[in-house]
């Protein structure tokens, strides 16, 4: 009885135990979540205020972060090859622009872009380069369609440059559109301060251009028929025949002087025929230019020389030139006033070249020739 009854007690203090022990553990447990939880009081202006905890919205990602995105894509080129290599530039408006290069496989990525219109550019060698333009939102993934390169074109740089005879070719087919009055032939006047010297082919080509121009025949017959009106050469006579042979007369010095002065003799002592506009200096040293253009010539050299072409040329065209007109007009006083009318109206000619007859040439062209 006694063993049951310090049985009992035993069992009665074991389970007080417990529950002392239970309550005691849970009172530590509630004492330690109590404090780590609750404010600690920190004084300010006398007064305890609780300082609170950090919550948990302070600790998400910045707004820049949030903003970012990727850009990514693939570079291919034409026959559907993947392009490894590929140089793809990055630009953004006020920002330094960043370049990767394509991997392997041709893919290419921009990370942690921020938000915005870009634009890219795709370079690789033995390609044409290539752009696309668009816009990443924030916290988004581009994919940009897959951009094909083309092969670059092969470009080859020729520089052609044309030989003398080409450029005195073309400078001559330019002369033979002036026209003084938009009508009278002026070829003989060149405008290219360094004119390509002709050839003598070019010489002649000129000289078959002047005299069988039309308006150069009709101003043989008009002065045929003022010789006609005043009874020039009246050996000739009077009437239709008589006109015909003044005509054929004055056609004839035409014809004759302009092949001997400017054709065969200026190939044979390698001289220019034409006259070269000056246009600038004093007055008086353009005049004294224009002046001796019937003695003076520039040769194929480009250097100036006694105009023996002229001169000589002057004589053989009188001296021809009596054997056509009529007897009794025919002596060494007509040969020799002939022979010297022609060399002066090289100076008159010159005069009205150096200060009248570019400004009554209205159709010259704006481009100038070529020049050597």
């Amino acid at each position: 009885m006694i063993l049951q009854q310090n049985k009992r007690r035993i069992r009665n203090i074991g389970a007080g135990l417990a529950v002392v022990l239970f309550l005691a553990a849970f009172g530590f447990c509630q004492s330690d979540s109590t404090q780590s939880t609750s404010p600690t009081p920190v004084p300010v202006d006398g007064e305890l205020l609780a300082q609170k905890a950090p919550s948990s919205s302070t600790t998400s990602a910045s707004p820049d972060a949030q903003s970012t995105g990727r850009i990514s894509g693939t570079i291919a080129v034409q026959n559907g090859a993947l392009a490894g290599g590929a140089s793809v530039k990055l630009t953004r408006d006020g920002q330094p622009p960043v370049e990767v290069l394509s991997g392997d496989n041709g893919e290419f990525s921009f990370s942690n872009q921020p938000s915005g219109p870009f634009q890219l550019t795709v370079t690789a060698n033995g390609f044409e380069s290539k752009q696309f333009a668009g816009t990443l939102r924030p916290e988004a993934s581009f994919v940009v369609p897959e951009i094909v390169l083309e092969v670059a074109r092969a470009t080859t740089e020729v520089n052609v440059s044309m030989t003398v005879e080409e450029v005195a070719q073309q400078q001559i087919e330019y002369q033979e559109q002036q026209r003084v009055l938009g009508f009278i032939p002026n070829f003989y006047a060149s405008y290219v301060p360094d004119a390509a010297p002709l050839n003598p082919r070019q010489k002649f080509q000129l000289a078959w251009k002047s005299v069988s121009d039309p308006i150069t025949i009709v101003g043989a017959a008009f002065l045929a028929g003022i010789y006609q009106a005043s009874d020039e050469y009246g050996g000739y006579g009077q009437g239709a025949e008589g006109y015909a042979k003044r005509f054929g007369a004055t056609y004839g010095d035409v014809l004759i002087g302009t092949f001997i002065d400017s054709a065969i003799l200026t190939s044979v002592f390698h001289q220019d025929p034409r006259y070269f506009y000056r246009g600038t200096g004093t007055k008086k040293s353009r005049f004294l230019y224009a002046i001796s253009n019937s003695v003076m010539c520039r040769g194929d050299n480009k250097k100036y020389e006694p105009n023996y072409s002229a001169i000589l040329g002057s004589f053989m065209t009188s001296a021809i030139s009596y054997t056509y007109y009529p007897a009794s007009d025919r002596n060494a006083t007509l040969l020799m006033q002939t022979a010297l009318i022609r060399i002066a109206e090289g100076s008159v000619a010159g005069l009205f070249q150096e200060f009248v007859v570019k400004k009554l040439t209205p159709h010259l062209k704006k481009d100038p020739p070529p020049q050597q």
